[in-house]
């Protein structure tokens, strides 16, 4: 009997460009250079998080979509996920 495929609930998905963030999917730009743009823009955003339209949602976020291109934010993405599931582990 097959088991049941595991769904992302937070994550690009590699194979469609999306982004998923719960029951949310946001097409991700085809062009590395919009991505790292983006990515970008949602990260300088999210600094100024403490003006009324931006917020500091958009830092994580952010950090998602530019994880997707630059190695070493991935690399940094994949140790917080690891040393997060640690600590839920422990608790």
């Amino acid at each position: 009997m097959a088991e049941p495929q595991k769904t992302k609930k937070f994550g690009i998905d590699a194979s469609t460009h999306e982004l998923i963030l719960g029951s949310w999917r946001l097409r991700l730009p085809q062009s590395r250079a919009l991505r790292i743009a983006l990515g970008a823009v949602l990260l300088f955003g999210g600094i100024l998080g403490f003006l009324p339209v931006l917020g500091f949602w958009m830092v994580p976020l952010g950090l998602i979509v530019l994880s997707h291109d630059l190695a070493f934010v991935r690399r940094q993405r994949r140790r917080l996920s690891v040393w997060w599931a640690r600590k839920r582990q422990t608790s």
